[in-house]
Order: structure tokens, then sequence, then C-alpha cells
């Protein structure tokens, strides 16, 4: 039996993921999405570790320690199969870094957030043509749910450089 690539994909970042869930951690979150390489989509799908939040001095910002595990499918698009970098390979990726949050603990923009996270893969494309990339992430998060839009690049220290752009639903526990 064939299985659907986002369903591969979730099981591969499940497999993953969950064994690595540390008992500290405050949040753990599975998303799905489309990543688009210029106009060209494919499905993508992720699992996030978020830790638990501090505070920065008595600021209204805060951060916490976060650790997200992925995978991107490959594109069939043959316009590029005699380029250096083709489209075909699955992207398995890994990144660790830090979420960021603004404002008091009661206001609704305290939801919003941004996350930097430098990142390691498998494979190359020619959106991802480096073994080093950077992920930012910038979204919005429910108590249970959260969306957003991911940007993997790899700040043009290596060409071809243009990256992945993932629009993201995910499910919190």
């Amino acid at each position: 039996m064939r299985m659907h690539p986002l369903t591969r994909g979730l099981a591969a970042v499940l497999m993953f993921a969950l064994p690595a869930l540390p008992a500290m951690a405050a949040r753990f979150e599975l998303q799905g999405g489309v990543s688009y390489m210029d106009s060209y989509s494919t499905p993508a799908a992720f699992g996030e570790v978020i830790f638990d939040e501090h505070q920065f001095g008595s600021s209204n910002f805060s951060w916490s320690p976060d650790i997200t595990g992925g995978w991107i499918s490959g594109r069939d698009l043959k316009r590029y199969d005699n380029s250096r970098y083709t489209t075909r390979d699955d992207i398995g990726l890994v990144g660790a870094g830090v979420r960021i949050h603004y404002g008091p603990a009661n206001a609704w923009y305290r939801r919003l957030f941004i996350s930097e996270q430098p990142t390691v893969h498998t494979g190359r494309t020619l959106a991802l043509s480096s073994a080093f990339e950077f992920m930012t992430t910038v979204g919005y998060q429910g108590d249970h749910w959260s969306v957003g839009v991911r940007h993997i690049s790899n700040a043009g220290i290596h060409e071809p450089n243009r990256g992945e752009t993932i629009a993201f639903v995910g499910i919190a526990f």
C-alpha cells in the first residue's frame, strides 16, 4: 500500500520526535502545511518541542528554547533535472533555537511569536543547497493549536539560495 507523502512525513516526525520529548517540555506541536519554492508547492510536516518560558529581566519579552524536526517532500520538476541541484530530494531537517514572545501574560498579542533556529538537513535541492540553513518562523499560538509561516534559507552563504517558505497549521499537546 502506498502512503501519501504528507502521511509519510508525519509518521517520520512522530517516530523521531516523540521519543525525544523531554519531561520538562511545556508544549509539543505537530504541524502540517504546504512549502513553496518559487511558485512550486509540496507537502511539509514538522514536530516542535517548546520548553518552559523565561523572562528577559523585568521586561515584557520572554524566550523559550525550542527544537524542530521536519520533512519537506521533493518536487518532480523536469526543467531542473540537468541543474547541479534538482528539486527531487525529500528533505529531513532538525533545528534548535529560541522562540520569543512579547507582552504581559494576559495580552492577546502575547500569543504572537517569532522563532529563530540554525538548522541542518539531509539532501540538497535548489531551495536548500547547503548543509547549514536558518529557519525563521512567525506565528500565533492558541492553547491547543498554532498557525504560522516558516522560511528556511542559507542567508546567501551558498548558491543557489531559493529557500523554502511554509504555511502551516499545528495542534499542540
